[in-house]
């Protein structure tokens, strides 16, 4: 297979080697930049799977996002597609140390596959092995909280994943800063791992949940924050500017639904002005102001095309001034 490779500025990769973001207190450092491979199984096949992954890594990023679930919802698909992509991609590409392999446990994968209970890890993270083709995983993060599954018991599975050598660090996705808390003091009484990273919906259309109190919570207790939907679905990239425009993808219509308004309207204005002072694309400018956030490590995004790929990298140079910062503060505020 003919690996098409973008070729980005030397200073691209120069900037990107002297801006790794630590997460939480553990040894991960990574690029700030996720690549999101939701995509994977369902609109990107494996041929462009392995040329976005190759540009991505080749360009100085190091973050894929993945989880067991993905990509479910596909019909006829099963679960682990975009993990048996990667897995394909890893044992042809090599190079498994330039790479953060960041996959999540806990959601539905059959009726009776899903939770956090020891039990359902440890089949969950060797099938995920298994599907990577590696013999570690660098982040297991928590897909969502379980509250029918001891707080200890989680946290004993991921202690002893970690003592193995089969997990390196841990995080957790979609939790309250309430069940955070206290995960965190059980982490401490009993000497386990404790969760380093949250990853919670955050962009510039949807900010109030994560902005008040989890923001504030990551900040007090060092966690890094990998937001995911960082484009809201592609709409942030200008994409989808009238509802005609709801064609464009397998989700339009519900994108156009949900963030095609007054203020979805003020944001894109504010982004394609600040887009054009830089002279980059929408996307770019997007992804650049959630990284200039507090306790943001990387923001998650998806591309289906190599263009698209170039214009999400292009965030790593991008240092938004202030006066932009607060521009489009003000046009997103709620």
């Amino acid at each position: 297979m003919e690996t098409i490779l973008i070729s980005l500025p030397l200073r691209y990769k120069l900037c990107l080697g002297m801006n790794k973001r630590k997460i939480g207190n553990s040894a991960l450092e990574v690029a700030p930049l996720a690549f999101g491979c939701n995509v994977f199984g369902w609109t990107v096949n494996d041929t462009t799977a392995f040329s976005l992954l190759d540009a991505f890594i080749d360009n100085g990023f190091n973050l894929v996002d993945t989880a067991d679930v993905y990509s479910i919802w596909v019909p006829g698909n099963i679960g682990g597609e975009s993990e048996t992509v990667i897995g394909k991609w890893l044992k042809q590409k090599g190079g498994r140390d330039k790479v953060i392999i960041a996959t999540k446990v806990g959601m539905k994968m059959s009726p009776t596959e899903s939770g956090l209970s020891k039990a359902y890890i440890f089949k969950a993270i060797e099938a995920s092995l298994k599907r990577l083709q590696t013999d570690y995983i660098d982040l297991y993060q928590s897909h969502e909280d379980d509250p029918n599954t001891p707080i200890e018991e989680t946290l004993e599975a991921y202690n002893i994943l970690v003592k193995q050598g089969k997990v390196r660090v841990i995080g957790a996705s979609n939790f309250t800063a309430e069940r955070l808390q206290q995960s965190l003091e059980i982490s401490a009484k009993h000497n386990f791992p404790s969760y380093q990273s949250l990853q919670p919906l955050y962009n510039l259309y949807s900010r109030d949940e994560f902005e008040t109190p989890l923001q504030q919570f990551c900040l007090k207790n060092k966690l890094s924050v990998i937001p995911y939907y960082a484009l809201a679905k592609g709409f942030l990239s200008g994409k989808y500017k009238t509802t005609d425009d709801s064609s464009k993808s397998v989700h339009g219509g519900k994108v156009t639904q949900k963030y095609l308004n007054e203020r979805g309207l003020k944001i894109l204005k504010a982004l394609e002005e600040t887009a054009n002072h830089y002279n980059v694309g929408m996307a770019t400018i997007a992804i650049a102001w959630l990284a200039a956030q507090p306790s943001i490590a990387a923001p998650i995004a998806s591309a289906t095309n190599l263009d698209q790929l170039k214009e999400l990298m292009k965030s790593a140079e991008v240092k938004l001034d202030a006066v932009f910062i607060e521009k489009l503060n003000v046009a997103s505020s709620y």
